[in-house]
């Protein structure tokens, strides 16, 4: 399977970790002495299931390196293009690949074993998007202080991983590309999210009476595909660097395994 490594994000001045940024790339952040994306590209790199790797959003004189034939792609601008551009360059790349790897590059403490993980418990079932989740206590376990956004369900609390598995067709259908526009658009936020399925999802949540097989249920019927929801058994997969106190404690977190 081949991995696309999004990486495109520059905080603008407004943004909180605008202060760290300056203009740059938020996947050039440095974290324990390298590049946040840095972190991420060795752990694909030591995962045995990734064949190659597709870079969007940074240039290739960026001097980040991974052990897997590495591929850059330009930032395409809005999160949806930037797969579709990356499983274009896949289906380039190797024409017989039928699911790919999408990873945030702001996870810097997943590691391969983790990825190999995701990617063995995805493939004993046949589906169109394989989605991930963590739940609230699995991640406070690992991150008290995460301060992530959980999303309140009938039978858990939980948050969105970073890193996904997808079939390659997901991102060709001109019926679901809007839906998956808004979607992804209001990824951290669930009440906008459940509003874009439909108005009885969104009191469902609201209400509690919405179970994550419901939400599974509902999604995949309006966007018309096959979906499987993956319960993450690791906090690294949820845990993004989106504000200081997020970079400050990976940065910490990290410092620990290269002492």
């Amino acid at each position: 399977m081949d991995a696309i490594v999004i990486a495109g994000g520059i905080p603008q001045p407004e943004q909180p970790l605008y202060e760290y940024t300056q203009g740059k790339a938020k996947a050039m952040l440095d974290i324990a002495g390298k590049p946040m994306i840095q972190w991420v590209l060795d752990a694909i790199g030591n995962a045995k299931k990734v064949d190659n790797v597709i870079i969007i959003g940074l240039p290739d004189e960026s001097k980040v390196t991974c052990t897997k034939p590495t591929y850059y792609i330009p930032n395409q601008g809005r999160m949806l293009a930037n797969i579709s551009a990356g499983i274009d360059k896949m289906r380039e790349i190797n024409p017989k690949s039928e699911y790919v790897l999408s990873v945030s590059s702001d996870i810097p403490a997943i590691t391969g074993e983790m990825i190999d993980w995701l990617i063995d418990t995805a493939m004993e079932t046949r589906h169109d998007v394989y989605y991930g989740v963590v739940k609230k206590e699995t991640m406070d376990a690992r991150y008290p202080n995460s301060n992530r956004t959980f999303t309140k369900l009938k039978d858990m609390e939980l948050c969105g991983a970073d890193i996904h598995i997808a079939h390659h067709t997901m991102t060709t259908d001109p019926e679901h590309l809007a839906t998956w526009e808004v979607l992804i658009g209001k990824r951290k936020q669930p009440l906008k999210q459940a509003a874009s399925v439909g108005f009885l999802t969104l009191v469902l949540l609201l209400l509690g009476r919405l179970s994550l097989a419901d939400a599974v249920a509902r999604t995949t019927k309006k966007l018309n595909f096959t979906g499987r929801a993956i319960i993450w058994e690791y906090a690294e997969a949820a845990m993004d660097v989106d504000k200081p106190h997020q970079l400050e404690i990976l940065r910490a977190d990290l410092e620990t395994t290269i002492a």
